[in-house]
């Protein structure tokens, strides 16, 4: 290699040293900008062209030096002593002339790129421009002003500047690209994809256009190709921050979480010091459920930038689901120092401080309602404020503010999938399936992986009897996170799945009651109590709220005072009802609840040295399970709520009876069970429902459309628990039986339309539209009335009638039911059977239901006789005798109290009628034969 390529080579890398150390030190970066600006544009060019390479940047080092001191004579002095007489020939005089001077503008305008990459763009314009009046034919440095016009938002400078370039260098791929980005800022999209593929066309290997052509078929929907042309640009070049950066965003919108992680880790590595890769990282292990490495993800990228407040904000939230609330405090307020009007940071840490502190429950939900209108008045935009608003409302019951806010949160940004699911929730609750089940749709097309949307869906679909797809659908579901045991008691999964799914939820209030903070609650000295009153009375706490109060009415007054002193702790706020009412005045002990903080309620029962307390909700709506998480009393017991196991290892019995939860499958409980006599189904008709034992009913079939002529089957249950299987089992039974109709409730009215479009397939077979009546929800006394105008109830199997079975036997009406495993299946029948009749009402199997329907069907006198005999005993069969139920209750509990004060823990046991004494189940026979159970 001659003297000249030698000279070229090093002044290449001396140009690369040069930036390699401004990169370096930041420090010297003021220093170099002045050399390039303002020291070298007044050196002579035989003061650098006789110079070495190494000579030169010693010299600029040495004039670095001088510049950080404010000596910039003495600077420019140094350099151009340093350089001495020429060295070379002409031809190398003239060789250096043609590669130094390109090689300064090439310097300086890789400076200013390098500013503008920094952010300092208006700076970088600045020199942009000194660089092209040093080369005004310099196509390159055209290209990045332009760009940083594009930064700037001067978008027609922009334009012209790539114009310009393409006028300068027809061939220049960059500027191709930068002409796109112009046209894609201008919403000219089309156009914008046009000029990224001239780019790719002159440069296929251009990273760079690969990428923002992928941007754009990202914003057009086209997922799949994208994330191709994202690997294209990688593929090009594998240290390409922003393309695995993007493609883990496109990664983490289509649901493929771990995809993402991985992206976001490439686009770490691409550029260790960026804090966006690591806060991208965080999101995704967060939405994971892997707390521990997104705090460590969101604490890298505050170590990148310790201004970046998204990642703090973020910090603050995985902290909080952790359940280290003062932390997350801390990260929330270091947000908002940094930016005090950050809405997000704002709802969040007035939502984390509404769960860590011992306020009245409606102070803290107005506290919660005034940070998010403080937020509002700040950012009238703030999707994610109106949603925390919305829910606020949706707690406190305000279900049509709440809409408001959800359905404004969705016109603000459509995108936003939790927004819709959210606004799907709120019409669920007000009976707006229809719109319900779009604003579901809605937000699993905007995410996918959207376990809470698609389990609900599920069971909004369930409501209306929607059941395409219906098996496929029940197999997705079975794996996921976020099914709730409410819904699941009626759908057709395994019993095992089942306790996995009550398992899950339990755990969820055990880490909402951690959160807390509270020590573990201290107990009493356990003292054995005799059921004679020559003893302490047992303590017993009942928990519950409104829906239980119709069937329970009695039963707190009807407790022995003698042994047993009943606190009843109303979680519902008083709404004037006689129930509540009833309740308030016949209870030794009431105690409304419904304004306070789960802690506290906990506390006060802990304070009422509670010694069994009983849990009255379950999984239904309203309930607060994390009070009993918190294990406020020694032994909790579930009772009546909820008709399943609460997968809960702090819940040590379920009250059940030996027909709904026979030893052989306490496999699928996670408590103890206690099995009462008869029926654990306890109900007041006796007491409140007497009035519709009348011989005449005051209602006609006319009133509710029903033909006089005709015999009808009615089912009342509500419409989730039916499923196709039993639905064309009745299409049997009414082709069987043509002069009969089948009376359904609009239970919700948006299924009738579903089920009568159910009903064309059995139309086509011999079924008449005619032969399925419905009519509306009534008042409790006149649905039990008029049930009696139907001739035979058929139950569902799937999830079968409870109160419901109970309103038709009180009202005389014979029923059909099919027992099958899990207990929400099996309540109907052990309603029968506490009647006496239940052998003529209780099936094994669904060919043996169509039979045992046609037959009373065609029988009269075998369904009169039967109808007869239930009419006959409802004074004095067990299923309504709450008096000795009551009785056997405390029965019950008494037993659980000195079992534990003997030092055993919870066990299976049965309160026996008729020994008068408890035994071990292991060891005692059923009182009346078993009912085979058919799968």
């Amino acid at each position: 290699m001659d003297r000249r390529n030698n000279q070229v080579v090093s002044w290449g890398t001396g140009f690369v040293a040069a930036f390699e150390l401004y990169d370096k030190y930041p420090e010297i970066e003021t220093a170099f900008q002045t050399i390039i600006t303002l020291v070298l544009p007044q050196m002579k060019i035989q003061d650098y062209l006789t110079a070495s390479p190494a000579d030169f940047f010693s010299t600029i080092s040495m004039g670095i030096d001088n510049v950080m001191r404010y000596k910039k004579e003495t600077a420019l002095q140094q350099m151009r002593r340093s350089h001495g007489k020429k060295k070379g020939g002409k031809g190398i005089h003239s060789h250096k002339q043609s590669i130094i001077k390109p090689c300064l503008r090439l310097l300086a305008d890789n400076f200013y790129s390098r500013r503008s990459e920094k952010g300092d763009v208006d700076n970088a314009i600045q020199f942009y421009v000194h660089a092209i009046q040093l080369r005004p034919t310099f196509a390159d440095a055209w290209t990045n002003l332009a760009n940083a016009y594009t930064r700037k938002g001067n978008l027609s400078q922009a334009a012209e500047c790539c114009h310009q370039a393409l006028a300068l260098n027809p061939h220049l791929a960059d500027a191709y690209c930068n002409l796109g980005d112009v046209l894609k800022a201008q919403g000219l999209y089309r156009e914008a994809y046009s000029h990224y593929l001239d780019a790719l066309n002159i440069k296929p290997t251009f990273a760079n256009a690969w990428n923002n052509i992928a941007g754009l078929l990202m914003q057009w929907g086209d997922f799949n190709k994208a994330a191709v042309y994202y690997k294209e640009a990688i593929k090009c070049n594998p240290a390409f921050y922003d393309a695995h950066l993007n493609l883990g965003n496109l990664y983490k919108v289509t649901g493929m979480r771990q995809d993402a992680i991985v992206c976001f880790q490439n686009a770490a590595r691409a550029k260790p010091e960026n804090a966006v890769a690591y806060g991208n990282l965080g999101n995704a292990y967060h939405e994971q459920g892997q707390l521990d490495l997104a705090i460590l993800s969101y604490r890298q990228a505050i170590h990148c930038n310790s201004s970046y407040v998204e990642a703090y904000n973020n910090l603050g939230n995985a902290l909080k689901d952790a359940g280290r609330n003062e932390e997350a405090i801390g990260c929330y307020q270091t947000c908002l120092a940094l930016q005090p009007s950050h809405p997000q940071a704002l709802t969040n840490l007035g939502n984390v401080y509404m769960e860590s502190y011992n306020w009245i429950v409606c102070t803290l939900q107005q506290l919660g309602n005034d940070i998010q209108t403080a937020v509002l008045r700040i950012d009238p935009m703030a999707a994610d404020c109106l949603v925390n608003r919305g829910n606020t409302f949706k707690e406190a019951g305000r279900i049509t503010e709440a809409i408001q806010d959800y359905f404004h949160a969705v016109t603000i940004r459509p995108t936003m999938a939790e927004a819709h699911a959210n606004l799907a929730a709120a019409y669920k609750d007000t009976g707006l399936l229809e719109a319900s089940i779009i604003s579901y749709k809605q937000a699993l097309q905007l995410r996918q992986d959207f376990p809470e949307a698609t389990c609900n869906l599920l069971h909004t679909l369930q409501c209306v009897c929607d059941w395409d797809d219906r098996a496929e659908k029940f197999v997705e579901m079975s794996s996921l996170p976020s099914v709730q045991p409410f819904h699941a008691i009626a759908y057709p999964i395994d019993s095992t799945l089942a306790l996995e799914i009550s398992r899950t939820y339990a755990a969820h209030y055990s880490l909402v009651a951690s959160r807390f903070g509270l020590p573990t609650f201290t107990h009493s000295y356990p003292v054995p109590i005799s059921n004679d009153g020559r003893t302490s009375r047992l303590r017993i706490g009942d928990f519950g709220n409104h829906p239980l109060s119709h069937l329970m009415g009695s039963v707190f007054g009807m407790h022995n005072q003698d042994t047993i002193e009943v606190f009843c702790y109303a979680l519902s706020q008083d709404d004037g009802t006689e129930w509540r009412q009833r309740i308030r005045s016949e209870a030794e002990h009431f105690i409304d609840v419904s304004s306070m903080s789960s802690d506290m309620i906990a506390k006060v029962i802990n304070e009422d040295k509670i010694q069994v307390l009983i849990n009255l909700n379950g999984y239904t709506k309203g309930a607060r399970n994390e009070i009993f998480a918190l294990q406020p009393a020694p032994i909790q017991v579930s009772y009546m709520g909820f008709p399943g196991t609460t997968g809960a290892d702090y819940i040590d019995y379920l009250v059940t009876d030996e027909f709904v939860s026979p030893l052989k499958f306490s496999h699928i409980y996670s408590e103890k069970l206690v099995h009462l006599p008869h029926c654990y189904f306890v109900n007041d008709y006796k007491q409140k429902n007497r009035d519709v034992l009348g011989p005449v009913c005051p209602h006609k079939r006319a009133d509710y459309g029903l033909p006089e002529d005709k015999f009808i089957f009615a089912c009342f249950n509500q419409l989730y628990k039916m499923d196709p299987d039993i639905f064309n089992t009745w299409c049997n039974i009414l082709k069987r039986v043509p002069n009969s109709a089948l009376w359904l409730l609009r239970f919700p009215a948006a299924g009738e339309m579903r089920l009568r479009a159910s009903l064309a397939d059995a139309i086509s077979k011999g079924v008449r539209a005619d032969q399925i009546i419905f009519t509306d929800v009534a008042a409790k006394n006149e649905h039990i009335r008029r049930s009696a105008l139907a001739d035979l109830f058929l139950d569902t199997p799937l999830c079968n009638g409870h109160t419901t079975g109970t309103d038709i036997l009180w009202a005389g009406l014979p029923m059909i039911t099919l027992p099958l495993e899990k207990m929400a299946t099996r309540v109907a029948g052990s309603l029968c059977l506490a009647t006496g009749f239940g052998e003529e009402m209780v099936v094994n199997s669904l060919e043996e239901y169509e039979e045992r329907a046609v037959s009373l069907a065609e029988n009269p006198l075998k369904l009169e006789a039967l109808t007869n005999k239930l009419k006959a005993v409802r004074m004095t069969c067990p299923l309504f005798d709450t008096s000795s139920m009551v009785k056997n209750l405390e029965r019950a509990y008494l037993h659980m109290w000195n079992l534990h004060c003997s030092g055993r823990h919870p066990q299976h046991f049965k309160v026996v009628v008729l020994f008068s004494e408890i035994v071990g189940l292991d060891s005692f026979n059923l009182q009346y034969p078993p009912c085979p159970v058919s799968a």
